[in-house]
């Protein structure tokens, strides 16, 4: 268990085999012969489907008086031909002709209750359509004559993933929202070359809002038409699993948007259908639903939400989105979690560790080797680790404290003040009992109001001089910080890296969504990749650097093993350390340059693979490209002391290289 191998757990054990006792309770009460999967359904039972010469629809709407089932087979009509009848336990249902009803048809529910009534979207819906004039969404009857046949199996298993995320809709570089097949012939092509093994899509289910970046979700079974059809996402995930890209998907199950006409929202005039009820079912900072995970209704809509999404569209797990905000009745607002009793106090939601357990549970029982990836900033121990052994048995966790360092690192201190040491402990303090996944940055530092790495380097020197020509001691230093930055944090990751589209070679400005306060423009919801594209702009170096250190870690497999420091110099602003068969030397300083810098190292003959500094990286050459060192029999006082040899090393200043062991 994991209070037996971290001994600040054990005053918690208690707690700890209480909360496991009652996620396999939960488990018990699902699962048919054993298996959750067996007993996950929902999406089986409701909503819309074809059985045979019949179209049945059904729905859990247990404080409704009626459901009318209206849509352009029955021009909208409210009539007793259309009307569902009750049929037990608040489930409601109807059985019409599939001659009536055709594919493409758009349709939604009338519900009336004690007092009211109005349309609604049926809660599992699985298509629905936005219309372009009135802006109104409606169901649509999704049951096309050649449905997509897979051809490619899911890849193999991603035990170190290298996670490229992405946004469908501003993938383009048209001012436009970009569709699956814009995305597939386009952009897919663009990471195989870069080397990422995993496709992370936000935004894929429905939301009403655009520009909410898909964290507003409406309708949690539909995806989102805004980028195209069912059958040409599939199409998508089969050519990335042909090329053994594995395709996650980031879901929303922390919360659910406020609309009524869209979403859950008094569904059938309560509203505490799917949520808790009073305040605790409102979300303070979101403007949103919160569910209620101790419900049973709950629980079985949202594993079988996890259960859809992999097994209609073949996808490869999960990365769930605002975990600190489900677990916590505060939502880990304002909240600095400052000692392990905070994940066992009465603050926990112990409803929301028990739904998440199951789901991960239930993950991999359709795909052992599914991901699961947990979005949570409190660190809450066990999170990560294997149900097992007591934990809640996520995959990985986001190592999200590394991007706020490196924010921080930059906005607050010049690169000469920055401590080695503290960089080395921060980008590598992790639970031995879990894995995580590190990034520089993600989506949330490229967003308007933040700024990504590149543009905190520059700022404004971006617009003038990313011309090669151009001479700039500014933009000089942020390509040189840029690559460094990214092959430490990839260099130090635990188990997993993760990069959002565009940032490899330093896209330029922010993400900004259409809205009423930029005139509804397009202009910063896309991807310039022609930037990348030309020798004579920097941004391509930038991205050729990205392809060779994605390249070199996959290769050589260095994320399966940890790494090891051999020197921290704070003076000399000097990081080196080990990782499987390769060696990585960074030299932060500013100004300095060393010869001849030795430091305690393992035995053996070493070679250049790879320079930041290299011209073909737009640096300054400084380094012979495939150089040999031989590490000597002789003692350092600097670094490791285990290693009895020692390697002396040219090291350039704001540079790094990575010799691999011959």
């Amino acid at each position: 268990m994991i209070y037996e191998t971290d001994p600040y757990l054990m005053p918690y054990k208690e707690k700890i085999d209480e909360r496991h006792r009652q996620i396999q309770k939960a488990f018990d009460k699902i699962a048919v012969n054993g298996s959750l999967s067996e007993g996950v359904n929902n999406h089986l039972y409701y909503g819309l489907h074809l059985e045979g010469d019949q179209w049945v629809f059904r729905e859990w709407a247990p404080h409704a008086n009626r459901i009318y089932l209206t849509g352009e087979f029955n021009n909208w009509k409210r009539t007793s031909s259309y009307e569902l009848k009750p049929v037990g336990n608040g489930n409601w249902e109807i059985r019409v002709n599939s001659m009536f009803i055709h594919h493409g048809q758009l349709y939604r529910l009338f519900v009336e209750w004690s007092g009211g009534g109005g349309e609604r979207l049926p809660a599992y819906v699985s298509r629905t359509v936005q219309d372009p004039e009135t802006k109104v969404f409606s169901a649509q009857v999704w049951e096309p004559e050649h449905p997509y046949e897979w051809k490619c199996k899911r890849p193999a298993v991603k035990r170190n993933p290298l996670i490229y995320e992405c946004h469908i809709g501003m993938s383009s570089e048209k001012e436009k929202v970009a569709s699956f097949d814009d995305f597939r012939e386009n952009v897919l092509p663009r990471i195989i070359d870069l080397g990422y093994d995993t496709i992370q899509i936000m935004a894929l289910q429905e939301h009403p809002y655009y520009g909410s970046f898909g964290y507003q979700v409406s309708n949690f079974f539909a995806l989102s038409s805004r980028f195209g059809t069912p059958e040409e996402f599939k199409h998508l995930v089969d050519e990335a699993h042909k090329a053994g890209i594995a395709v996650i998907m980031d879901i929303v199950h922390s919360h659910s948007v406020d609309n009524e006409a869209e979403g859950l929202g008094k569904f059938d005039g309560k509203d505490d259908l799917y949520f808790y009820s009073g305040p605790q079912g409102r979300h303070p900072a979101w403007g949103s639903r919160c569910f209620d995970y101790g419900k049973d209704e709950t629980k079985y809509f949202l594993l079988s939400n996890c259960k859809y999404w992999m097994e209609n569209y073949m996808l490869d797990g999960f990365r769930f989105d605002g975990v600190t905000s489900m677990l916590y009745w505060d939502h880990g607002l304002g909240k600095d979690f400052v000692g392990y009793g905070n994940y066992f106090n009465s603050g926990v939601d112990e409803n929301a560790v028990t739904y998440l357990a199951l789901a991960n549970m239930l993950i991999r029982e359709i795909d052992p080797d599914a991901i699961t990836i947990a979005e949570d900033m409190s660190g809450m121990a066990g999170l990560a680790a294997p149900f097992e052994t007591g934990g809640v048995g996520f995959g990985f966790r986001m190592a999200m404290g590394v991007a706020d360092h490196w924010i921080k690192w930059i906005k607050e201190k010049s690169d000469e003040q920055w401590d080695m040491g503290e960089i080395w402990y921060e980008l590598t303090n992790k639970r031995a009992d879990e894995r995580t996944i590190s990034y520089a940055e993600c989506h949330d530092q490229a967003l308007v109001g933040d700024k990504t790495l590149i543009f905190r380097l520059m700022d404004k020197e971006m617009y003038f001089s990313m011309n090669v020509d151009s001479k700039s001691l500014i933009v000089d230093r942020g390509i040189a910080l840029h690559k460094m930055i990214r092959l430490l944090t990839l260099a130090t990751a635990g188990d997993g890296y993760l990069n959002f589209m565009g940032n490899e070679f330093g896209h330029p400005e922010w993400i900004d969504f259409p809205r009423e306060g930029n005139g509804w423009s397009y202009k910063y919801a896309r991807r310039q990749w022609s930037l990348s594209e030309p020798d004579y702009l920097r941004y391509k170096y930038l991205n050729d650097f990205d392809r060779a250190m994605v390249g070199l870690v996959k290769k050589e497999s260095l994320l399966a093993v940890p790494p090891v420091l051999l020197t921290s110099d704070i003076q000399k602003h000097i990081l080196i350390f080990e990782r499987k068969d390769c060696i990585f030397a960074f030299n932060f300083n500013p100004t300095d340059s060393y010869t001849d810098y030795a430091f305690a190292a393992p035995e053996g003959e070493y070679q250049v693979v790879l320079d930041s500094d290299a011209k073909s990286f737009d640096g300054f050459a400084r380094v012979r490209s495939g150089e040999i060192h031989v590490a000597l029999q002789q003692k350092s006082e600097n670094g490791n002391p285990q290693f009895d040899h020692s390697l002396y090393l040219y090291l350039p200043s704001r540079s790094a290289i990575v010799l691999k062991k011959l």
